[in-house]
């Protein structure tokens, strides 16, 4: 089975120009030529806030130049990071002699840990009643988007009838037509990506049929990776046709700039994840970390979030791609202790052991 990986290598020059003048709100964030891993925002004539994220800098700008323009005096010093860095930065803050105000993350397990393990202080949103139970934990672990898993494929090759609108339907594509779609199928690599492995398993515990469907997958030669963006690349080229479990946001992003991306929900059911934030236990600037933590949960927080296609939590905004399927097929993944199975060593070896043999075909 091949396995296609890039190791992702964050940068760490420390260097960040503040904006001093620009004609829009983006234009205020500057990025460091030497590290585009970091963004400064703000004069800190009234505060700081340092943030770390895995989201990438650009996928930021507008949210970072709309709080400039309410917030122009407190200054924000925006990390882009790993997953994991994010975890490590917040645990071994004081031996690093900074620490995070703000962590956020797509790796859900891990931010539930963190809470889980005491490393959050709670926070008391203006506006809870907007941002649904299963966004929260504890008060201290926040989803700050709602993005659908979805079905890539490429508009050029793929005819319409193809198009799988459940995960049977999809099933009963790779068997009857596995001459057109062998070798054509991709997705992410449930031992080599923790996204692949929260996907995967969350697709087993809604239904014990998810191992039929990654028997087919591995029938049909499916190709594995670690990264959304390789993916998009070769679904874009025709290299493959399909992409099974892929966060919606990225795809849509793409597909504003590349016609030939498709995006489609599956009917039967589907998963929403959502991106945590949490402010450390630690945090040096707790007052401004609050008020950032409100920004990103209002109107206008998640309004700047759904312009990259990360869909908004608040129920008072436009569901974007999820409302394409009917409210009962969503399933999201519930900020909460259950995430915590994923990081138990003995289950994920379980759950790899009966991965390597649906993939085989057994």
């Amino acid at each position: 089975m091949p396995r296609n990986g890039l190791h992702f290598v964050a940068l760490t020059v420390l260097c960040v120009l503040a904006a001093t003048s620009a004609s829009s709100q983006e234009d205020q964030v500057r990025t460091d030529p030497l590290d585009r891993d970091r963004l400064s925002v703000g004069s800190g004539t009234q505060g700081a806030v340092r943030i770390v994220s895995t989201s990438d800098t650009v996928e930021v700008k507008g949210l970072l130049g709309e709080w400039h323009r309410l917030h122009p005096d407190i200054r924000v010093d925006y990390i882009h990071q790993s997953s994991l860095e994010v975890y490590e930065d917040v645990v071994k803050c004081r031996e690093q002699g900074q620490c995070a105000d703000i962590a956020w993350s797509s790796a859900m397990d891990l931010q539930v840990k963190l809470v889980n393990d005491g490393y959050a202080q709670p926070f008391s949103p203006t506006e809870p009643d907007r941002i649904p139970d299963w966004a929260i934990w504890r008060k201290q672990a926040f989803g700050i988007t709602a993005e659908p898993i979805a079905l890539v494929y490429n508009k050029r090759l793929v005819p319409t009838e193809d198009v799988p609108r459940t995960r049977a339907d999809l099933l009963k594509l790779l068997t009857t037509k596995r001459s057109i779609y062998q070798g054509k199928v991709a997705s992410y690599d449930a031992e080599l990506s923790g996204t692949g492995f929260l996907f995967f398993s969350n697709d087993v515990q809604i239904t014990p049929n998810t191992w039929n469907l990654i028997r087919g997958l591995g029938q049909d030669g499916v190709r594995l990776y670690t990264f959304s963006h390789t993916i998009l690349d070769r679904v874009a080229s025709g290299e493959h046709l399909l992409a099974y479990n892929m966060i919606a946001s990225y795809a849509l992003e793409r597909a504003k700039d590349d016609p030939s991306i498709g995006v489609t929900l599956f009917t039967d059911y589907t998963a929403l994840i959502t991106r945590i934030a949490i402010i450390p236990k630690n945090a040096p600037h707790p007052a401004e970390a609050a008020l950032f933590m409100d920004f990103l949960l209002s109107r206008n927080g998640q309004q700047q979030l759904a312009a990259r296609s990360f869909g908004t939590v608040r129920s008072d905004l436009p569901a974007g791609l999820r409302a394409t399927v009917s409210e009962d097929t969503l399933r999201p993944i519930r900020v909460g202790p259950d995430l915590l199975a994923n990081l138990d060593q003995s289950k994920r070896k379980a759950f790899f052991r009966e991965w390597r043999r649906a993939l085989d075909g057994r």
